[in-house]
Formats: structure tokens, sequence, C-alpha cells
């Protein structure tokens, strides 16, 4: 598909959905994210070749939320190979990204580094490998979007945080087990801040590309393996939209991880990246618009891993 023929796609979409935009509930037990406007949606694809498409808001600011657990993942990987799968499973949750009740039989292990037990032991980790860092994440997300001026969203962030109790409690099972290696409240914070990231669909469609790329970043290094790539795209696919990813992998065939902020982010390998964006919430706590776009265009495109 020649560029031109994305861009129109794009419009397409736009146009497909649009009906269903302003559906959904937006999260707000996150006050800063309750007052999100929920009219709104965006769309961008950056392909593996350098061309970038969006249509509608796909040039606005939003909080990227769980989807910065694909970008703490990568990076701890990056840096400590397998080390991580001995403190994390890979498998699906089939409960909520919240879910405290898997946690407590598993004995401190969650179930995937998505679910947010799971987002938690992996930011202590990177914590670990990276303690003189502010914020690894943000770093990385401002190089491969080739835009600096990405920041954390302070607002966002202190609204996240006088809601934590639940993740504090979290995060205090994990460490009573003895997954957790730094202090509560550190670890908090810097879960915090990667979440509380404002990135538009089109610095998010740049950021994800490495995964596209099979692990190599914007600069041409490689940050992960190719084997790596493979393991971070599957275990998105199985587990990156908490108990809904059944159905994500049927309507779409991508791997892919949402935020409660409304981002979508999928990959096609070898092809392209992905970011779609509508605040509004289905049931599961994905973007409800997202989902529907994303079906749209991957019906159109025929791009599935299947």
């Amino acid at each position: 598909m020649v560029i031109r023929d994305l861009q129109a796609v794009l419009h397409e979409v736009h146009e497909a959905v649009g009906p269903l935009i302003g559906s959904g509930s937006v999260a707000d037990y996150i006050p800063r994210l309750g007052a999100v406007n929920p009219d709104q949606f965006g769309i961008a694809v950056m392909t593996t070749d350098g061309d970038l498409c969006s249509a509608g808001d796909g040039d606005v600011e939003f909080s990227i939320q769980s989807i910065s657990k694909v970008f703490s993942l990568a990076l701890v990987m990056a840096a400590d190979g397998d080390g991580i799968w001995q403190r994390i499973d890979r498998e699906p949750s089939g409960a909520a990204f919240n879910s405290l009740a898997q946690l407590e039989y598993k004995r401190g292990i969650p179930r995937n580094p998505f679910m947010n037990a799971g987002a938690l032991v992996v930011a202590d980790h990177l914590l670990s490998l990276t303690a003189s860092e502010d914020s690894p994440v943000l770093d990385f997300v401002r190089a491969e979007s080739g835009n600096p001026s990405i920041a954390v969203d302070a607002l966002t962030a202190a609204s996240e945080l006088s809601h934590a109790d639940l993740n504090s409690s979290i995060a205090h099972m994990l460490r009573s087990f003895g997954n957790l290696r730094n202090e509560v409240p550190e670890v908090l914070d810097r879960y915090v801040q990667q979440c509380s990231i404002a990135m538009s669909c089109e610095d998010l469609a740049a950021a994800g590309l490495f995964l596209a790329r099979r692990g190599v970043r914007a600069d041409g290094s490689r940050l992960l393996t190719a084997n790596q790539a493979k393991r971070v795209n599957a275990v998105m696919l199985t587990s990156g939209f908490y108990d809904a990813a059944g159905e994500f992998a049927y309507r779409v065939g991508l791997p892919g991880k949402s935020g409660v902020g409304g981002g979508i982010l999928a990959i096609v390998p070898d092809v392209c990246a992905i970011c779609v964006w509508a605040p509004g919430l289905d049931a599961s706590g994905n973007s409800l618009v997202g989902m529907a776009a994303l079906d749209e265009l991957t019906s159109r495109t025929g791009w599935s891993i299947f």
C-alpha cells in the first residue's frame, strides 16, 4: 500500500468510527483523566520506511498510562536479558488490571508484566538498573519519537499519586513476598511518572516502531535482539488488553497495548506501528472507539499476524 493510499484509508477509518466518537466512559477514578473531553479521536501510522500518516486528533497529546509498560519492559530486557522473567509470569490474567487476588495465590508472582502488579515489578527492576536516572522511559520515547519536548504531565502524576491506594496495596503485597526490592514510595513514584507521560498518536507510533523493526531503534542501533522483540510482541498479543486480550486478537489480530488514557499502540511486524486514541473506555478499560478503529483499519488493509 503506497503512502497516499494509507492516508486515504485513515480518513476512511475516521469517518467510519465518527458515530461512535464520545462513546464509553473516561477513567474518572483518576480525576485528571476524568476531566478529559471524550469527544476526541486520533489515529497515526508510522511505517518502517519512515513515513507518517495521521488523521483526526493524531497530534493531540494525552496520558499514555499503561502503554508505558511496553517501553519499560523493553528497557529492562535490553539491560538484563531474561532476568525479569524470574519475577513475572507470561500468562493472560483473565482478571482486572489492578487485581490483588491472583497476586496472593501466586505468592507475589504477577501473571504478566502488563497487569499493574507486573508493571510495578518491572518498574522496580528498572529502578534498580537505572537508579541514577529520573525517567529512562521518558528519555527513550523522546529519542525514538524525535520529539524532545515530550514530558511528564505533572498534574496527571499528582492526581494519580493522590488516588494510588490500590497500587500501593499491590506494591506492599509484592514487597511482603520479597518481589519488590526498592522502597514502595520510590517504585510508585517511578511507575506513576512513566504512566503520566503525555504523547500524541504521532509520537507514540514513532516511539513504538522499534518493535516493528524487530528491536532496531530510530538511530539504527539495536535495543533488543529479534528474538526479544518477538517475545515482547507475543506478550502484548496475549496480555496487552487485560481481560479482553482475546477480543482484541479476534477483532484486530495484532500485538498491542492499551492505556486507560484512551490510547492503544499496535504493531505490524516489518510494516508499521499504529496508535489510536479516544478517551472513552469499555468495561475492560480499553478505548471503545480505538478498538473499533483498529478493527476497521486492519480489515481495510489486511494487516494481521494471522
